[in-house]
């Protein structure tokens, strides 16, 4: 079967962006890999956010060039539009981690490398932002769920849970208290990332029950449930009772198990924020539609 070759693809604002999301992407972890400054989990993260987002940009741009997407048995629209959320976010850590980590006094190896490298994974997380508010659903259109604004939140929710899987480590393993709050992680990881899966598969419609109502009815449990892990994290890590209420001497920068809990507690509040706002745009839309 002869493959027809689609220019308008990349000649149109979002082939022209997601060329230079494969740029920028692949600049970036050239310059790093070049100065050898990627080691260690948080450098190995940086690296492995820059070559996912080049390779699954140069698999979209090459399947849309020669409109074999169309063959591909899911909703093309969602799954691009969940990966440029999930590409934001990943060279949006990375560009706040790398020069964290690596740009510090004690190490100036390839110093310039790293700061070109930082410039471009900002920059490439501008196209992939770019990218989203090109391809995002606007009021009245008819579109995939991923590309309106709670289907872009849910692909958040499942970011920043996982983000909060590596932080952990083993350290919800301490007590009840804690352990009740990756249970709350985990439950609602699972069901917003079967949401998604259903999503790009396209099989919301064989859900026997209305996806709209069940979305609306799903929100408001995770909202109890991450304000119950809100309030019950730092209570269980930073009381003096069952946990460290300051930074011990001995925590190594980079390494240190009590700065993970603070910035799993920051996650917490943070995806509870989001939570919030993905239950209003949820019972709107549930609502309009029953109207």
């Amino acid at each position: 079967m002869p493959v027809s070759v689609n220019y308008k693809s990349v000649s149109g604002p979002v082939g022209i962006v997601r060329l230079f999301e494969t740029f920028l992407s692949c600049t970036a972890f050239s310059l790093v890999a070049h100065v050898r400054q990627y080691y260690g989990p948080y450098g190995c993260w940086c690296m492995f956010s820059w070559c996912f987002s080049f390779a699954v940009s140069v698999l979209i741009i090459v399947l849309e060039l020669t409109a074999l997407y169309s063959s591909i048995p899911i909703s093309w629209e969602d799954f691009t539009a969940s990966f440029a959320m999930l590409a934001a976010l990943m060279n949006l850590t990375a560009s706040i981690i790398y020069p964290t980590v690596f740009l510090t006094s004690s190490n100036q190896a390839g110093e310039d490398f790293k700061i070109a490298a930082t410039v471009m994974s900002c920059m490439c997380f501008l196209a992939y932002a770019i990218e989203i508010g090109l391809t995002r659903a606007r009021p009245g259109e008819i579109s995939g769920f991923l590309k309106t604004v709670p289907g872009l939140l849910k692909v958040l929710e499942a970011f920043v849970a996982c983000s909060i899987f590596v932080i952990i480590e083993g350290s919800y393993q301490a007590n009840g208290g804690r352990q009740w709050c990756m249970a709350v992680y985990c439950i609602c990881f699972i069901i917003t990332f079967s949401i998604i899966l259903l999503t790009i598969a396209k099989l919301i419609a064989r859900l026997p029950f209305p996806f709209e109502r069940f979305l609306t009815v799903y929100n408001i449990v995770a909202v109890l449930m991450y304000s119950t892990a809100a309030i019950i994290w730092p209570i269980f890590c930073f009381s003096e009772h069952y946990g460290q209420p300051t930074r011990p001497s001995h925590c190594v920068k980079g390494s240190c198990p009590w700065e993970n809990q603070v910035i799993v507690a920051v996650l917490t509040f943070a995806n509870l924020v989001v939570y919030i706002v993905d239950l209003v745009y949820s019972a709107r839309l549930m609502f309009v539609t029953q109207a």
